[in-house]
Order: structure tokens, then sequence, then C-alpha cells
């Protein structure tokens, strides 16, 4: 483990060097499993921000210029150096982060997947030659890069979120200054000393740790410079971002908060149900915007699906994930065992019953039980707010347009889960929800090859997919006399 850590760069990445902040500053890193510091990382100030984009619009213009096959075999070396490493990966995501060893490599798999998927996309750029209709003039329409990006990724997956931003904007041929999240840098941190070591020129990639995300972040989003903000976090700070990237007419690509149902009607195959509702809330510990927040199930099936849940989140292991047998880990900070403690407190108060879990355990370590609360009324908060927690809710409904409304009755779009054997139901139930995504008798569905994003409150754009490398390109067309 220390082999590892020391290994790690805890510098800022500036113009393909590794340095202090000008200030000399630092923060801690913390183990959310045993409360003891990992390291020690610079703090970016507006100052190193400021350098970072004059790296990041330096380079752009001969990154631009690079063949796309370069930038795919970058792509494609880094894809190659993540599974070579994926062990100190995950070691790192499990040590900064908390989820179990097990998860951490899943999320290796999970992240290098979008440099191999983007790296295949990287040379797929294909625009279109044709006539207008009146056959006065011949059209070229091509795309090219947007420019510079800042990527602003959140704690709970750090090698993932920082692929899906940075792979699509190499493919594109963008430039970025990356901001990692304070709480989880040090996964980041190693996957920008891969993508050097990959090849990546000097200036391309530019990481930006601190301990005041607005330290960096406003002066570069002040820069006339920067094209594109693509960010992954809460509602009220992509609402305020938003709000910061209209001065400059950025292009934005926004993942934020999700609120998502999980769906069981009266037809579903209750082991798939139970299954997908274990994955969905328990995976990365509930903390995930994917993460089922409400589970709604048929009054007539609600008993046994709360007997058959119960019993396997009485079988879940709550402890340090580096541990063996461990299944669920700590919460990423104090102030997150307080939230998901006071939204229990909250629907115990309005009548939900605590099933399993439900007490904060004593000790070091911010650890919360997997916890099932049934009969939970509508006005509970944790039926209204994005518990990011391993908390799973359930009240019940009788019929499909009360599931629709239900379902519906939020703010955000993100995730959804329906479970049922009619796939004809199935789809033409997803039709009437509003989420950009719909996991149908399965309880995960994030895919490099699958376009994320939600609707409402949960943002704009889409990351992964064909749809993703559009994200950081411009449209041009000329025209011609025929």
């Amino acid at each position: 483990m220390s082999a590892v850590l020391s290994s790690v760069p805890t510098g800022l990445l500036i113009d393909g060097a590794w340095r202090d902040a000008s200030d000399g500053g630092t923060f801690a890193v913390e183990n959310p499993a045993t409360e003891e510091v990992l390291a020690h990382v610079a703090s970016g100030t507006a100052d190193d921000a400021r350098a970072a984009m004059d790296a990041a619009a330096g380079a752009q213009e001969s990154w631009a210029a690079t063949p796309a096959r370069e930038r795919a075999e970058i792509l494609r070396r880094a894809f190659a150096l993540v599974q070579e490493r994926r062990e100190e990966l995950a070691l790192l995501m499990t040590l900064e982060m908390g989820k179990p060893l097990a998860e951490a490599r899943g999320e290796v798999t999970y992240g290098g997947e979008f440099l191999r998927w983007f790296a295949e996309q990287a040379t797929h750029d294909e625009g279109r030659y044709a006539h207008t209709p009146e056959g006065t003039l011949r059209m070229l329409v091509q795309r090219r890069p947007v420019g510079p990006c800042l990527l602003i990724t959140p704690w709970n997956f750090p090698l993932a979120m920082a692929t899906r931003k940075v792979a699509p904007a190499v493919a594109a041929g963008c430039t970025m200054v990356l901001k990692p999240a304070r709480l989880t840098p040090l996964t980041s941190l190693h996957f920008a000393q891969i993508m050097l070591d990959a090849g990546l020129p000097a200036g391309v990639l530019n990481v930006l740790p601190a301990a005041s995300a607005s330290a960096v972040s406003t002066p570069i989003l002040a820069d006339p410079r920067l094209r594109k903000l693509s960010f992954t976090g809460s509602t009220p700070v992509g609402q305020s971002l938003l709000r910061s990237a209209t001065d400059n007419v950025l292009r934005t690509s926004m993942e934020l908060g999700g609120n998502a149902p999980l769906v069981v009607f009266e037809d579903a195959d209750l082991d798939k149900a139970v299954d997908g509702a274990m994955a969905a809330k328990l995976r990365n510990g509930g903390e995930a915007c994917t993460a089922a927040n409400r589970f709604y199930v048929h009054e007539s099936v609600v008993d046994e699906f709360v007997d058959r849940l119960a019993a396997r989140m009485r079988g879940v292991v709550t402890g340090n994930g580096l541990d063996d047998g461990v299944t669920l880990g700590p919460l990423v900070e104090p102030k997150a065992v307080d939230s998901v403690t006071e939204l229990v407190a909250d629907a115990v108060g309005r009548g939900a019953q605590v099933v399993v879990g439900g007490e904060r355990p004593d000790g070091p370590g911010h650890f919360y039980p997997a916890t099932l609360l049934r009969d939970v009324p509508a006005d509970a908060r944790c039926m209204r707010e994005e518990i990011f927690g391993p908390v799973a809710p359930v009240a019940t409904f009788r019929t499909e347009d009360e599931a629709a409304a239900l379902a519906n009755s939020t703010e955000y779009g993100l995730a959804s889960y329906v479970f049922t054997q009619d796939v004809r139901r199935g789809l033409a139930f997803a039709e009437r929800l509003e989420f950009g995504l719909l996991g149908l008798n399965v309880g995960v569905i994030s895919n490099a090859a699958a376009p994320f994003g939600g609707m409402k409150q949960s943002g704009t754009g889409r990351e992964g997919g064909y749809e993703g490398i559009a994200e950081y390109q411009e449209t041009q067309y000329v025209g011609m006399p025929i």
C-alpha cells in the first residue's frame, strides 16, 4: 500500500510537468474507513489556473492538427496501461473513496473502456459533402475540436469520471484542464501520469487539484480562451456553473443529481427484481447519481419483495473495503453519514418502518449499514432528496398510471429502473418516464458505448456512446459555388 501511495504524483500537472502550487499550499486526503491521512496534495491557486489555461490554449492548435490515428493510438496505449496498473488504481480508489476492492476493480474495467471506445471513435470523424437542394452550392460539412475544455469530476467514481471526459476530448482534438474532486484526487493524478506515459503531449491534459474548487474554476471560466465546460456533480453546483458559463457562451455538458425510481410491477420476476434492487441501490454504497433512490412496488407483491430484499440486505458485510468479505464500504466523509442519518430519522418520524439497519455504528470510519425502510410516505425527505447512501425506501402503488405519476414526481430525470416480465409493457412504460436512462429488468446499465445523461434538472448533453465525442466538436459548414 505504501509503495503505491508513494508512486502517485501529488502535485499539479501543468504543461507536461508536475509542480507545487504557486503558494506552496496543500490539502490532506483521508481514508474514510480509518480516518487516516493518505497523502498531502498540492492545492491549486488562481495563478496556477491561469498557467494551466496558458498551457491548454498554447497546445490547442498543434493538438487539433494531430492526425486522428495518432490521438487514437495514445488512447489505445492508455487503455493498455490502465489494465497493467489495474491493481494500483483499484487500491487507490478503495483507499481514498472507500468502495470494496472488488468494486474498485470493476471501476477500472468500466473506466478503461472509455479509453478503448473513444480510441475506436477517434478515426470515425466523418463529415458530409452534398449539393444544396437548389443546385446552386456545394456543401461541405465538417467537424472540428471545440477547443480548450474545463473538466470537473466528482469523488464517487474517481477513475471512470476522468476517463469518461478525458477520452472523448483527446479523441476530438481538444486540450483540457481537469479539476478532480478534493476528496479523491489520487486516482485522477495517477491516471494523468498514465496519459503522459501513453505519449500525450505536454499541455494537452493539465490537472489542478485544489482544496477550493472555485479558486481554480472561477478564473478559468472567466478566460475567453476556454470553449467548453463539462461537470459531473450536484444540481445546485451545476446551476451555479451554468450561470458562470453564460458570460463566454460556453458549450456545456452537465451530468447532475438524480432521484431514480425503481418500479416493480405485479408480474415481475422477483428474483431478478431483488438482484436488480441490490445492484441499483448498493453499488458504490449508494453513492451514485444513478442509484435507485425510491422503490415503488405493486401492493400485491410488496410483502414478498420486502422479505426477499431484507434477507439479502442482512447479508451485506460493512467494513473497510480492503478487508476480505466486505461488500459495503464507508461513506466518503462525516457529513455524508450525518445526511443519511437525518433522512432515515425523518422517514421514521413520518411513519416509515425500519426493516433492516437504520442505526449508525460506533467507532472510527464513516460507516452506515445497508438499510431497508417500508411504508415510506411520499412527503418523507428520502423520497424527494437524493440519498447518496445505502438506504432503500419502499412505497406501494396500485395502477400503472399511479406508478408513472410517482416515478415522474421529481425535478430530476437521470436514471430509472423497471421490472416486469412483459417487455411490451416495459417499453411502453419507458416512453412515459422522464428519465435519460432506463434499466429494464436490470440494475446496472452504464456502458462506455451507451449515451449517459439526464433530463430536466439532471443535466444537459450526453457522455459515452457515439454522442459523447460530438459534445467536444463544433460543426462547420463551407459553401462553394457549383
